[in-house]
């Protein structure tokens, strides 16, 4: 019980402290390594599939999951959408959004892992981080199952505790006690995405503050060669 009180009540702010004060003082001394690094140059084979896939999914997971938990139920209810609804709602966009980002995310990683010129010039943190989201998506997608089964039985309860228990990360009155009767996959899953913010700031995830509003309907980038064609 120790354990998960500072798991769930300690954790969670050392994780979002190193991952403001850290991405701050990163961009503060070390801007010549603020950026995403991308490969396209060395090799374009798999990048176009893979990165819309994890861009898009993980941007509507994180998404789905800061308006999910975040949200005050009383909000959900005020516009009529029962307890039920928001459960089946929250599985289906994450099967389908949690899938895309896995599949690109894999892509990606066997890219990062077996292309030869991408895996010589990428750094270790870049390789280990790519992993860890892996496993987040997968403990993640592992979820589903089980929440299918609560909605089987009418059971919305560990969906409501999840969500006040984030509230009251939020509102600094932290509860690890919410989730003493939640499932142990959801709470892996918590320790692995609270870890994500954790690394965040030492990894090429930092360039996601920088990224621009027209990036989606950006033109291409012209690239010659000295090959004479």
């Amino acid at each position: 019980m120790r354990l998960e009180n500072f798991l769930f009540g300690v954790y969670p702010y050392i994780a979002l402290s190193l991952f403001f004060i850290g991405s701050w003082l990163r961009f503060d001394r070390e801007q010549y390594t603020w950026k995403s690094d991308s490969s396209q140059l060395l090799s374009k084979k798999g990048l176009r599939l893979g990165s819309n896939l994890f861009h898009i999914g993980i941007l509507a997971v994180f998404g789905g999951h800061f308006v999910g938990l975040l949200t005050p139920h009383a909000v959900f209810t005020g516009l009529g959408v029962s307890d039920m609804a928001h459960q089946m709602i929250a599985i289906w966009a994450g099967t389908i959004f949690g899938g895309m980002c896995l599949i690109g995310a894999v892509v990606l990683w066997i890219r990062r892992f077996f292309n030869p010129r991408i895996s010589a010039t990428s750094r270790g943190s870049d390789k280990f981080i790519l992993s860890w989201i892996i496993v987040t998506l997968l403990l993640g997608l592992s979820t589903i199952p089980v929440s299918l089964g609560h909605a089987s039985h009418n059971d919305p309860s560990v969906m409501i505790a999840l969500a006040e228990w984030a509230q009251s990360i939020a509102y600094l009155r932290p509860e690890p006690a919410l989730l003493a009767n939640v499932d142990t996959i959801f709470k892996t899953h918590l320790f692995f995405g609270m870890t994500v913010f954790l690394l965040f700031p030492f990894t090429r995830l930092v360039h996601v503050w920088s990224a621009p509003f027209s990036y989606a309907w950006r033109p291409y980038q012209i690239v010659r060669t000295k090959r004479k064609l």
